[in-house]
This record gives structure tokens, C-alpha cells and sequence, in this order.
């Protein structure tokens, strides 16, 4: 009898993107993992043994013993991190309100103005905040130029320190985390707000009461957008902050290239993740629950 042809099923194009997600996301941080417990070393000696004693060192509540620097580094990298991320979005809500219902018909052009500085190189746009902050200059000289400042007493906490580190990450950040908070607002339904209007409602209380909560999904993906690169940041506090103001990152790269503990580095890339990932599932959670609740409006 005539044999039947069956033509394979359209699942087997996802093997090719399965396999390159997975070589690419998952094995390095199974990778990771392994070194993490002592499974894997770049060292020949000691020979390799299951371990978490890198764990114990590292978290405060698997021992006994006082809290490691590296422990208080990374809650202090947590707090600026947040810092960082809130205003971003504070002050980037503002630059998209206006390119969404102020700049009208020329928003995409303003939109494209904003972000043309931002293709250079990341590290020069750093470099150029190094030559703005310090005791004299850009900034200090303006400042002794109008007379707020004196000439041999320079503003100092404009450079190496924590100020400067936020400054420079919401400058670098604020333009892109702008753009989803835009796209929700250039969505909107202008006739919600014009319902609210005609219902009495003033500019202030339509923004509070429609705007402002039906632009949460997109300042939600603002927030994570931001927080994820800026959790383990090491460029920028290491140009522009002081040595007592390195962040998290700072300690893993440290560990991988100064230090050649490449197994202490493992664990707090692997804390990092965790961490970084606990925070994503909460913010996707709220946003997810704010997408719920337009659907049912």
C-alpha cells in the first residue's frame, strides 16, 4: 500500500533557539554553580570536593562569626541600586509626559534628539563626568565663576564619593528609562481624560486618578529596566567613586581578576543572581496584577 508521509511537526524550529538560549544562558550559570560549591576550580590544589564553606564565609546567617565586608558591601550596593532606580524613574516620568502629550507632533524627533548622545560609548560618557566633577572642574568652575564657591575651597563631594556614583547611573539611565514609561503615555486613551474633565475632575486629580495609575505597567518596566544593569554595576563607582564607595560588582570582578578566587567570585555571582531575579519576580508579579486590572476596566 501507499505509504503515508508525515512532515515533522513546526516544534522542531524551536530546537535551534532552544539549544543557543541554553548554551549561552543556562550552561554558564550552571557553570557558575559548580564553581560556586567547590565542584570546579582554576587551581590545581586543593583537589576538588563539594563544599559550601565559600557560602559560609560570604552569608552572615550560615555562621556564627561577624558579618563579612563583602556582605555589607553588597547591602550597601542594594541601597544604591534603589536609590538609582526610584530616580530614574522620577525623574524620567516627567521627559515623557512631555513628549507624549506636550511635544505632540514633534515627539518622536525630541525623542530622537534625547537619545543621539547616548550612542556613544558608555565608557567615554563616563570619562567626560571625570573631567566635569573633580575639585576643579567643569562644575567647581562654573561654580567659582558665578561666585558660589571659592576659588581654594572646591565642592569635594562631587567626585569620589556615593553622590557621584548616583549621579552619574540616573544620568546614564534616565533617557532610556524614559522611553517605556512613553510608550504606555503615548497609548493612553486621551478620552479617559476627557471624561474625567467633564466630570469635574481638575488637571491634578485627572493625573492621580487616570494618568498616573494607568502608566504603572510602564514605569514597573522602568524600574526593573534600570535595576537590573545597575545591581552589578562596577565601571562607574570604580571612575567616579571613592574606595570606600565600590559596589557589589566591584568585589566580583575583583575576585576573578585581582584575587584569582574564582570560587568565592562564583557565590556572590550566583547571590547576585538570586537576588537580581527575586526582584524581577516581585516587580512582574505587580506589573502583571496592574495589566489585570486595565483588562477588567
Amino acid at each position: 500500500g501507499r505509504r503515508s508521509f508525515r512532515a515533522p511537526g513546526r516544534g522542531w524550529l524551536g530546537v535551534p533557539v532552544a539549544v543557543y538560549l541554553l548554551t549561552l544562558l543556562v550552561f554558564p550559570v550552571i557553570l557558575i554553580g559548580l564553581y560556586s560549591v567547590g565542584l570546579k576550580t582554576n587551581v590545581v590544589y586543593p583537589p576538588i570536593s563539594y563544599s559550601w564553606s565559600d557560602w559560609k564565609g560570604f552569608l552572615p546567617f550560615l555562621h556564627s562569626g561577624p558579618e563579612s565586608v563583602y556582605f555589607q558591601r553588597f547591602i550597601l550596593s542594594i541601597k544604591i541600586t534603589l536609590i538609582v532606580s526610584v530616580s530614574a524613574v522620577v525623574l524620567a516620568y516627567p521627559l515623557a509626559f512631555f513628549l507624549a502629550f506636550v511635544a505632540r507632533r514633534h515627539r518622536y524627533t525630541l525623542l530622537m534628539v534625547m537619545l543621539a548622545p547616548f550612542f556613544t560609548s558608555y565608557l567615554l560618557r563616563i570619562y567626560a563626568w571625570t573631567v566635569m566633577l573633580p575639585g576643579h572642574g567643569t562644575v567647581n568652575s562654573l561654580l567659582e565663576w558665578v561666585g558660589l564657591v571659592d576659588t581654594n575651597n572646591p565642592v569635594t563631594f562631587f567626585y569620589h564619593s556615593r553622590f557621584a556614583i548616583g549621579l552619574v547611573l540616573a544620568y546614564s539611565w534616565i533617557p532610556f528609562v524614559a522611553l517605556p514609561i512613553f510608550v504606555v503615555l503615548d497609548n493612553l486613551d486621551v478620552r479617559l481624560l476627557e471624561a474625567a474633565q467633564d466630570l469635574g475632575a481638575g488637571r491634578l486629580t485627572s493625573f492621580l486618578r487616570v494618568t498616573l495609575p494607568l502608566s504603572l505597567p510602564g514605569v514597573i518596566a522602568a524600574f526593573v529596566f534600570v535595576l537590573i544593569p545597575t545591581t552589578g554595576e562596577y565601571i562607574t563607582p570604580y571612575l567616579v567613586g571613592g574606595p570606600n564607595d565600590l559596589m557589589f560588582g566591584n568585589f566580583i570582578q575583583n575576585a576573578f581578576t585581582g584575587e584569582n578566587r574564582w570560587n568565592f567570585g562564583s557565590v556572590l555571582a550566583m547571590w547576585l543572581m538570586i537576588v537580581v531575579l527575586v526582584m524581577i519576580a516581585v516587580s512582574s508579579r505587580y506589573l502583571t496584577a496592574d495589566l489585570r486590572g486595565e483588562k477588567q476596566s
